[in-house]
């Protein structure tokens, strides 16, 4: 008896610590962050035919070649989350059953400089956030999901030199290099059946971190404004694949039961590094822009964004510590799709030369119905935004509601990570620029 139970207990530590490692990079597929400067997000994000000040280093490099002065941005954004509930449904966690995120509240930063070399050529850095996540669960010992997640996060940092080249007085051209500095983590409960009452409880917490490490990448776009009233621009942002080494630690939790403790001790790596490897292919990003002035004082921009989505296919998991010292590798597939969004953005310029901007987003989610789960509830979203910019600030809101999404069916032999239900999530965003 004792011996199939501790089998058991070493098989679900395995399995839960790859799949749990695995679940990581869904934390940047559904948390994009394309809000990296208040004046585009006020209009949505439809800016890449504009990219008229230094956040064109994110939206559409091609617009660096008509900067005529230095310039200096540095701003935030604020993502609060307004609601993240989740009710159960059969067979588990069951009918009746409800939970609730902790309420998001995260500051990705934005920092670009530009400047004109000479007449025809300019350069740029940017410090920006693309990609990030924090989910994180209200009472984390009797979450019933808590064997998938009760905190995961993942933070992306770009830096971004640029060049500009003014190819005529209307047509520019920019290509920049990217390096991008990240880090994962994950918090979970492991579970597993005790030998002696037959009962499955928990028996640790396992945490995962990854060392920050980083991807290199590059990003080109072009802007035309073909006549007074009209341009266009292209932007692309390359795919990135980021190497992780990191460091899996098992907290041991006491069952009740001193004998199974005992047992336990002696059989898991409690307190110990657990040397691990893995990595994220970030996916590449394509926007269309197409801005028509309505009148001398009003603008409208709609964009078309695709994402990649595809690219993030199986991911490897491999434990270097040895024999004595690490768990069973794993590739385990996501089955992701390209996505694609929809940005409309208005803005209109008053007499005394500041801007009131509206705008509106849909964005599809790339995430299938069978790989929801408590890392990452994502689904389609609609998102609303306003914005006012004055002499030397900008301010925008977005209220952002997702669609309501449930979960009823899993991948062919995943199986045993059922946890059915439905999510429930509203946030808005703060942004605020300041430009020198």
């Amino acid at each position: 008896m004792r011996r199939r139970g501790v089998f058991m207990l070493v098989k679900a530590l395995g399995v839960g610590a790859l799949g749990a490692l695995a679940a990581l990079p869904l934390s940047a597929a559904g948390f994009s962050i394309f809000e990296q400067g208040s004046k585009a997000m006020g209009m949505a994000g439809a800016f890449t035919a504009q990219a008229d000040d230094p956040s064109l280093l994110f939206h559409n490099v091609g617009g660096l070649g008509f900067v005529e002065k230095r310039a200096i941005s540095g701003g935030f954004t604020w993502i609060h989350g307004l609601k993240a509930d989740f009710d159960g449904a059969n067979p588990y966690p069951g009918e009746g059953y409800s939970a609730e995120q902790e309420k998001l509240s995260e500051f990705p930063p934005h920092l670009y400089y530009v400047q004109p070399i000479n007449n025809t050529w300019k350069f740029g850095f940017g410090v920006m956030t693309p990609f990030g996540l924090t989910t994180e669960w209200k009472d984390p010992d009797h979450f019933a999901g808590r064997f998938l997640s009760t905190k995961a996060a993942l933070t992306a940092i770009d830096l971004q030199p640029t060049i500009g080249w003014q190819v005529t007085p209307a047509f520019s051209v920019g290509f920049g290099a990217i390096a991008r500095v990240s880090n994962v983590e994950l918090n979970r409960n492991i579970g597993s059946v005790n030998p002696f009452t037959q009962k499955f409880v928990d028996v640790g917490r396992l945490k995962l971190e990854g060392d920050y490490s980083e991807g290199y990448g590059f990003t080109a776009g072009v802007l035309h404004k073909a006549t007074d009233r009209f341009s266009w621009g292209l932007s692309y942002r390359s795919k990135i694949k980021v190497k992780y080494d990191g460091d899996a630690h098992v907290t041991q939790v006491s069952t009740g039961n001193a004998q199974f403790d005992a047992l336990l001790r002696t059989r898991l790596p409690y307190g110990v590094s657990l040397p691990v490897k893995t990595e994220i292919e970030f996916p590449d990003e394509a926007s269309l822009g197409l801005a028509f002035g309505i009148t001398p004082n009003l603008l409208v921009e709609t964009d078309f964004n695709y994402t990649g989505w595809s690219s993030f296919g199986d991911v490897p998991i491999d434990f270097t510590g040895g024999a004595t010292n690490s768990l069973p590798d794993s590739t385990l597939p996501q089955e992701w799709e390209d996505a694609y969004n929809y940005r409309i953005g208005l803005r209109w310029t008053q007499a005394s030369g500041h801007q009131w901007r509206f705008g509106y987003v849909y964005d599809e989610t790339p995430q299938p119905e069978e790989g929801m789960s408590p890392l990452l509830p994502d689904a389609n979203r609609n998102g609303f935004t306003v914005g006012y910019g004055m002499n030397h600030l900008d301010l925008s809101v977005m209220y952002l509601i997702f669609d309501e999404r449930s979960r009823n069916s899993n991948f062919v032999g995943q199986e045993a990570s059922t946890f059915f239900g439905t999510y429930n999530t509203e946030a808005i965003l703060l942004g605020a620029t300041v430009n020198f």
